[in-house]
């Protein structure tokens, strides 16, 4: 399947790398124009340049996503450098593994939070248009670890926002639904650690999945792009696993 948005302005934020990126340049790579956000100033600065490459119109900011005026002052700033927003996608993360109070209160600040933040920022330029919304979940949000209750939780959380999300946002014709990946691994990600530090750990975990891998971020982008189509255009408050399987496997890490 093959998506247009040409014309279509589409915000993206944690989209310096990594999956961001990938749904910006799938995005881009449709036609859209876009803005991203994220906080590394070199990662912005390169994934501006790349995305220019196919033709639109690009935005870019470092912004933090978990600080209330930040997110919203880009939001603010988006809107007016591309003259509206027709889709944001909520994809910045904490992704923090550790348990501490900071830790929790840091992913809550980004991953529920920043994210409603930004909706509830973007919805007068979405409702313009009938536009969508798409947060980047988690299967740890399903699927829990000893290691992980913090990010675990807010992904959980994450769905849960969505829902409501959507119920508030239907009658202006804004739909609002999430992916919940499984393991992605790409430039820079936490699988190149795992691979130097534990390489069984890693071994173990892909084998496990049935399709023998971990998903790349295009796999990811392309049912973003999917929810935030007309060919989704009745489907709202959903969290689609995209996880090549690995959910369905007892025990999964």
């Amino acid at each position: 399947m093959r998506f247009d948005f040409a014309g279509k302005r589409v915000l993206v934020t944690g989209g310096g790398r990594g999956i961001g990126l990938g749904i910006a340049t799938a995005f881009a790579r449709a036609g859209a124009d876009l803005s991203i956000c994220a906080l590394e100033a070199d990662q912005v600065e390169a994934a501006r340049q790349g995305l220019l490459a196919f033709g639109g119109r690009v935005h870019a900011e470092v912004r933090d996503i978990g600080i209330q005026s930040e997110v919203e002052g880009w939001v603010d700033a988006a809107a007016a450098a591309l003259g509206g927003i027709d889709v944001l996608v909520n994809n910045a993360s904490r992704a923090m593994a550790m348990e501490s109070e900071a830790i929790w209160a840091a992913n809550l600040g980004v991953d529920v939070l920043g994210h409603r933040r930004a909706i509830l920022r973007a919805a007068p330029w979405l409702a313009v248009g009938r536009g969508a919304v798409v947060s980047i979940s988690s299967i740890m949000a399903f699927r829990h670890s000893p290691w992980h209750g913090s990010y675990s939780a807010v992904k959980a959380a994450l769905n849960s926002v969505t829902q409501s999300m959507a119920l508030q946002l239907a009658p202006r014709g804004i739909r609002v639904n999430a992916v919940a990946p499984g393991a992605v691994e790409f430039p820079g990600s936490v699988w190149e650690d795992v691979i130097r530090r534990n390489p069984q750990f890693y071994d173990d975990l892909r084998n496990l999945i049935p399709f023998g891998r971990l998903a790349s971020p295009a796999e990811i982008a392309d049912v973003v792009l999917f929810l935030a189509s007309p060919a989704a255009r009745w489907v709202t408050g959903q969290a689609l696993l995209v996880d090549g399987g690995q959910s369905l496997v007892p025990g999964q890490r």
